[in-house]
C-alpha cells in the first residue's frame, strides 16, 4: 500500500431521511426535521457551549425534491453509536424512508 493509500481521506459517506412514509404519505409535523436536527445539535466536533445555536454537521436539515428531509452523516455512527442509534429508530419507528446519497465528482472546468 502507497503512502498516500494511506492517508487518503474517507469518502463521506450520508443517507437522507425524508419526511415521506413508505407508503407515499408526508410526515407530521411539517418541522420535524428542524426539530430532529435540534435535538442532535451538540453532536459536533468541537461541541462547546453554543453548541445548540447551530445545527451538526452530522445531521442536518434539507429539502430535497419538495420534500422535508434529513441527511445524515456516517461518521456519527462511530463518534457518538448511541446517537447514530437514535436518529436511526427516529426513522424507523416513524416509518421513514431512508435512501444513500452518492457523491457527484467535482465538475470538471470547462476547456477553452
Amino acid at each position: 500500500m502507497t503512502d498516500t493509500a494511506k492517508h487518503a481521506p474517507k469518502p463521506i459517506s450520508e443517507f437522507f431521511i425524508q419526511g415521506l412514509t413508505s407508503d407515499g404519505k408526508q410526515f407530521r409535523p411539517s418541522d420535524w426535521a428542524e426539530r430532529l436536527c435540534g435535538a442532535m445539535s451538540c453532536f459536533r466536533p468541537e461541541g462547546g457551549r453554543n453548541a445548540h445555536l447551530q445545527y451538526s454537521p452530522y445531521v442536518r436539515p434539507i429539502l430535497l425534491n419538495g420534500v422535508r428531509s434529513v441527511v445524515v452523516n456516517e461518521a456519527l455512527r462511530e463518534i457518538e453509536p448511541l446517537a447514530f442509534h437514535f436518529v436511526m429508530s427516529f426513522a424507523k419507528d416513524n416509518d421513514l424512508q431512508i435512501i444513500d446519497a452518492c457523491l457527484l465528482p467535482d465538475p470538471t472546468p470547462a476547456k477553452s
